[in-house]
Protein backbone atom coordinates (compact mmCIF):
# COMPACT_ATOMS: atom_id res chain seq x y z
CA UNK A 1 0.00 0.00 0.00
CA UNK A 2 1.47 3.45 -1.02
CA UNK A 3 1.44 5.94 2.03
CA UNK A 4 0.31 9.32 0.97
CA UNK A 5 2.69 12.24 0.63
CA UNK A 6 3.11 14.60 3.53
CA UNK A 7 1.24 17.96 3.32
CA UNK A 8 3.95 20.41 1.54
CA UNK A 9 4.56 23.35 3.42
CA UNK A 10 4.81 26.51 1.50
CA UNK A 11 7.58 28.54 1.68
CA UNK A 12 6.87 32.50 2.73
CA UNK A 13 8.87 35.05 0.51
CA UNK A 14 11.35 37.22 2.35
CA UNK A 15 11.46 40.99 1.28
CA UNK A 16 14.69 42.34 2.09
CA UNK A 17 15.90 46.26 2.16
CA UNK A 18 17.63 47.65 -1.06
CA UNK A 19 20.49 49.32 -0.31
CA UNK A 20 23.32 50.11 -2.76
CA UNK A 21 21.70 48.21 -5.51
CA UNK A 22 21.81 44.40 -3.21
CA UNK A 23 19.47 42.97 -1.35
CA UNK A 24 20.31 42.88 2.29
CA UNK A 25 18.73 41.52 5.49
CA UNK A 26 18.45 44.08 8.15
CA UNK A 27 21.01 44.22 10.27
CA UNK A 28 18.90 43.88 13.21
CA UNK A 29 17.59 40.49 11.62
CA UNK A 30 13.93 41.39 12.50
CA UNK A 31 10.99 41.15 10.13
CA UNK A 32 7.04 41.57 10.24
CA UNK A 33 4.51 39.82 8.70
CA UNK A 34 2.21 41.62 5.84
CA UNK A 35 0.24 39.22 3.24
CA UNK A 36 1.86 36.12 4.66
CA UNK A 37 5.29 37.37 3.84
CA UNK A 38 7.83 38.49 5.45
CA UNK A 39 8.86 42.09 5.21
CA UNK A 40 12.61 43.37 6.96
CA UNK A 41 12.16 46.16 9.95
CA UNK A 42 14.86 48.09 9.25
CA UNK A 43 17.15 49.73 11.94
CA UNK A 44 19.34 52.79 12.98
CA UNK A 45 22.56 50.89 11.42
CA UNK A 46 20.55 50.18 7.96
CA UNK A 47 19.57 53.94 7.85
CA UNK A 48 23.13 54.86 7.87
CA UNK A 49 24.36 52.09 5.29
CA UNK A 50 21.61 53.36 2.96
CA UNK A 51 22.83 57.20 3.46
CA UNK A 52 26.70 55.86 3.20
CA UNK A 53 25.42 54.23 -0.17
CA UNK A 54 23.36 57.33 -1.36
CA UNK A 55 26.63 59.54 -0.72
CA UNK A 56 28.65 57.39 -2.34
CA UNK A 57 26.16 57.18 -5.96
CA UNK A 58 25.80 60.75 -5.96
CA UNK A 59 29.10 61.85 -7.55
CA UNK A 60 28.52 59.79 -10.68
CA UNK A 61 24.34 59.88 -10.79
CA UNK A 62 24.91 63.91 -10.73
CA UNK A 63 27.80 63.81 -13.12
CA UNK A 64 25.89 61.67 -15.53
CA UNK A 65 23.64 64.25 -18.20
CA UNK A 66 20.28 64.36 -17.97
CA UNK A 67 19.88 62.84 -21.35
CA UNK A 68 21.35 59.88 -19.80
CA UNK A 69 19.32 59.67 -16.49
CA UNK A 70 16.25 60.47 -18.44
CA UNK A 71 16.98 57.01 -20.72
CA UNK A 72 17.27 54.74 -17.09
CA UNK A 73 14.25 56.58 -15.92
CA UNK A 74 12.31 55.64 -19.08
CA UNK A 75 13.63 52.49 -18.71
CA UNK A 76 12.50 51.99 -15.75
CA UNK A 77 8.91 52.53 -16.44
CA UNK A 78 9.66 50.12 -19.36
CA UNK A 79 10.68 47.11 -16.68
CA UNK A 80 7.30 48.41 -14.68
CA UNK A 81 5.04 47.98 -17.84
CA UNK A 82 6.67 44.55 -17.86
CA UNK A 83 5.76 42.86 -14.24
CA UNK A 84 2.59 44.95 -14.56
CA UNK A 85 0.68 41.96 -13.77
CA UNK A 86 2.62 41.75 -10.58
CA UNK A 87 2.02 44.67 -9.05
CA UNK A 88 -2.58 44.34 -9.68
CA UNK A 89 -1.64 40.68 -7.64
CA UNK A 90 -1.01 43.62 -4.91
CA UNK A 91 -4.53 44.83 -5.04
CA UNK A 92 -3.99 47.89 -6.66
CA UNK A 93 -6.08 48.62 -9.78
CA UNK A 94 -5.41 48.71 -13.42
CA UNK A 95 -5.17 52.81 -13.42
CA UNK A 96 -2.85 53.06 -10.33
CA UNK A 97 -0.20 50.80 -12.00
CA UNK A 98 -0.57 52.77 -15.28
CA UNK A 99 -0.20 56.06 -13.82
CA UNK A 100 2.65 54.93 -11.75
CA UNK A 101 4.38 53.76 -14.93
CA UNK A 102 3.42 56.82 -17.18
CA UNK A 103 4.67 58.99 -13.80
CA UNK A 104 8.12 57.56 -14.66
CA UNK A 105 8.10 58.38 -18.61
CA UNK A 106 6.95 62.05 -17.11
CA UNK A 107 9.72 62.84 -15.53
CA UNK A 108 12.09 60.89 -17.78
CA UNK A 109 10.71 63.58 -20.10
CA UNK A 110 11.74 66.37 -17.55
CA UNK A 111 15.63 65.39 -16.97
CA UNK A 112 16.98 67.60 -19.98
CA UNK A 113 14.47 70.62 -20.08
CA UNK A 114 14.31 71.38 -16.30
CA UNK A 115 17.74 73.37 -16.60
CA UNK A 116 15.99 75.50 -19.05
CA UNK A 117 12.80 76.14 -17.60
CA UNK A 118 14.69 76.42 -14.19
CA UNK A 119 17.78 78.22 -15.19
CA UNK A 120 18.24 82.08 -16.53
CA UNK A 121 20.66 84.24 -18.36
CA UNK A 122 20.69 87.39 -16.59
CA UNK A 123 20.88 90.77 -17.59
CA UNK A 124 24.19 92.26 -15.66
CA UNK A 125 26.09 95.72 -16.21
CA UNK A 126 29.29 95.01 -17.86
CA UNK A 127 30.84 92.58 -20.10
CA UNK A 128 30.08 89.64 -18.78
CA UNK A 129 27.82 86.44 -19.30
CA UNK A 130 25.90 85.77 -16.07
CA UNK A 131 24.19 82.30 -16.08
CA UNK A 132 22.30 80.59 -13.63
CA UNK A 133 21.67 76.89 -13.33
CA UNK A 134 20.23 74.44 -11.04
CA UNK A 135 22.37 71.69 -9.29
CA UNK A 136 21.29 68.94 -7.56
CA UNK A 137 21.32 69.29 -3.70
CA UNK A 138 22.16 65.87 -2.93
CA UNK A 139 21.34 62.71 -1.02
CA UNK A 140 17.55 63.25 -0.06
CA UNK A 141 15.33 61.44 2.58
CA UNK A 142 12.19 60.84 1.62
CA UNK A 143 9.08 59.39 3.82
CA UNK A 144 6.94 57.78 1.45
CA UNK A 145 2.93 58.11 1.63
CA UNK A 146 1.51 55.16 3.37
CA UNK A 147 -2.18 55.35 1.48
CA UNK A 148 -0.26 55.31 -2.10
CA UNK A 149 2.21 52.89 -1.86
CA UNK A 150 3.04 52.66 -5.77
CA UNK A 151 1.91 55.85 -7.56
CA UNK A 152 2.36 58.14 -4.28
CA UNK A 153 5.93 56.50 -3.74
CA UNK A 154 6.78 57.00 -7.46
CA UNK A 155 5.90 60.67 -7.06
CA UNK A 156 8.35 61.19 -4.64
CA UNK A 157 10.98 59.41 -5.45
CA UNK A 158 11.54 60.24 -9.35
CA UNK A 159 11.72 64.08 -8.94
CA UNK A 160 14.24 63.68 -6.59
CA UNK A 161 16.06 61.95 -9.08
CA UNK A 162 16.00 63.04 -12.39
CA UNK A 163 18.10 66.02 -11.94
CA UNK A 164 20.90 64.09 -10.14
CA UNK A 165 19.99 63.74 -6.52
CA UNK A 166 20.61 60.37 -4.57
CA UNK A 167 17.58 58.85 -2.34
CA UNK A 168 17.05 56.88 0.66
CA UNK A 169 13.37 56.13 1.26
CA UNK A 170 11.51 54.87 4.04
CA UNK A 171 8.55 53.21 2.40
CA UNK A 172 4.78 52.51 3.70
CA UNK A 173 4.83 50.30 6.79
CA UNK A 174 1.26 49.53 6.18
CA UNK A 175 1.70 48.49 2.59
CA UNK A 176 5.26 48.19 1.75
CA UNK A 177 5.07 45.31 -0.88
CA UNK A 178 4.43 47.21 -4.05
CA UNK A 179 7.74 49.53 -2.41
CA UNK A 180 9.98 46.40 -1.93
CA UNK A 181 8.74 44.97 -5.56
CA UNK A 182 9.55 48.38 -7.33
CA UNK A 183 13.23 48.00 -5.68
CA UNK A 184 13.36 44.96 -8.14
CA UNK A 185 12.44 46.71 -10.86
CA UNK A 186 15.20 49.54 -10.35
CA UNK A 187 17.47 46.41 -9.70
CA UNK A 188 17.43 45.78 -13.09
CA UNK A 189 16.84 48.64 -15.15
CA UNK A 190 20.23 50.13 -15.23
CA UNK A 191 19.80 52.65 -12.40
CA UNK A 192 23.04 52.66 -10.64
CA UNK A 193 23.37 50.90 -7.49
CA UNK A 194 23.03 53.90 -4.30
CA UNK A 195 20.37 56.01 -6.34
CA UNK A 196 18.05 54.65 -5.08
CA UNK A 197 18.21 52.72 -1.60
CA UNK A 198 14.47 51.71 0.09
CA UNK A 199 14.28 50.88 3.66
CA UNK A 200 11.14 49.10 5.06
CA UNK A 201 9.68 49.00 8.26
CA UNK A 202 8.62 51.55 11.03
CA UNK A 203 8.80 56.12 10.35
CA UNK A 204 8.92 56.51 13.98
CA UNK A 205 11.25 54.45 14.59
CA UNK A 206 13.99 55.04 11.42
CA UNK A 207 12.72 58.21 10.36
CA UNK A 208 14.46 60.38 13.60
CA UNK A 209 17.74 58.64 12.47
CA UNK A 210 17.42 59.59 8.76
CA UNK A 211 16.27 63.13 9.60
CA UNK A 212 19.27 63.67 11.98
CA UNK A 213 22.06 62.09 9.72
CA UNK A 214 24.66 64.70 9.02
CA UNK A 215 25.39 63.69 5.50
CA UNK A 216 21.78 63.92 4.20
CA UNK A 217 20.91 67.07 2.48
CA UNK A 218 16.88 67.30 1.91
CA UNK A 219 14.09 65.34 3.60
CA UNK A 220 10.82 64.49 2.20
CA UNK A 221 8.19 64.56 5.26
CA UNK A 222 5.40 64.20 2.57
CA UNK A 223 4.12 60.22 4.14
CA UNK A 224 4.39 61.62 8.03
CA UNK A 225 1.06 61.95 8.43
CA UNK A 226 1.16 62.30 12.99
CA UNK A 227 2.20 65.88 13.51
CA UNK A 228 4.00 65.54 16.51
CA UNK A 229 6.18 63.00 14.53
CA UNK A 230 6.64 65.57 11.63
CA UNK A 231 7.49 68.20 13.67
CA UNK A 232 10.46 66.52 15.78
CA UNK A 233 11.50 65.28 12.52
CA UNK A 234 11.87 69.00 11.05
CA UNK A 235 13.56 69.73 13.86
CA UNK A 236 15.92 67.07 13.75
CA UNK A 237 16.59 67.99 10.12
CA UNK A 238 17.20 71.71 11.47
CA UNK A 239 20.93 70.63 13.04
CA UNK A 240 22.65 70.95 9.69
CA UNK A 241 20.17 72.93 8.10
CA UNK A 242 18.65 70.24 5.61
CA UNK A 243 16.04 71.44 2.97
CA UNK A 244 12.77 70.25 4.28
CA UNK A 245 9.32 69.31 2.52
CA UNK A 246 6.54 69.51 4.90
CA UNK A 247 3.49 67.35 4.89
CA UNK A 248 0.74 68.50 3.33
CA UNK A 249 -1.87 70.36 4.57
CA UNK A 250 -4.47 68.37 2.79
CA UNK A 251 -4.47 65.08 1.28
CA UNK A 252 -2.74 64.76 -2.00
CA UNK A 253 -4.17 63.30 -5.61
CA UNK A 254 -1.38 61.76 -6.86
CA UNK A 255 -3.33 61.12 -10.07
CA UNK A 256 -3.20 64.76 -11.21
CA UNK A 257 -0.42 66.66 -13.13
CA UNK A 258 2.47 66.62 -11.01
CA UNK A 259 4.29 69.86 -12.33
CA UNK A 260 7.60 70.96 -11.69
CA UNK A 261 6.75 71.43 -7.79
CA UNK A 262 8.08 68.42 -6.70
CA UNK A 263 11.87 69.03 -8.43
CA UNK A 264 12.89 72.02 -7.72
CA UNK A 265 12.81 71.92 -3.76
CA UNK A 266 15.73 69.84 -3.91
CA UNK A 267 17.75 72.01 -6.52
CA UNK A 268 20.64 74.93 -5.80
CA UNK A 269 21.37 77.27 -8.10
CA UNK A 270 24.72 78.23 -9.08
CA UNK A 271 25.78 81.15 -11.21
CA UNK A 272 28.52 81.55 -13.42
CA UNK A 273 30.31 85.20 -14.04
CA UNK A 274 31.95 84.84 -17.51
CA UNK A 275 33.51 87.58 -19.49
CA UNK A 276 32.69 88.49 -22.88
CA UNK A 277 35.64 89.69 -24.22
CA UNK A 278 36.19 92.51 -26.17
Amino acid sequence: MVSSPAERVSVRKTYKLFIGGAFPRSESGRSYVVDDTNVALASRKDVRDAVLAARAAFRPWSAATAYNRGQILYRIAEMLEGRRAQFLAFGLDDATVDASIDRWVWYAGWADKLAQVYGSANPVAGPYFNLSGPEPTGVVGIVAPPDSPLLGLVSVVAPAIVSGNTVVVLASEPSPLPAITLAEVLATSDLPGGVVNLLTGRVPETGPWLASHMDVNAIDLTGVDDPALATSLEQAAAENLKRVVRPPAEPVDWTVDPGIARMTPFLEVKTVWHPKGV
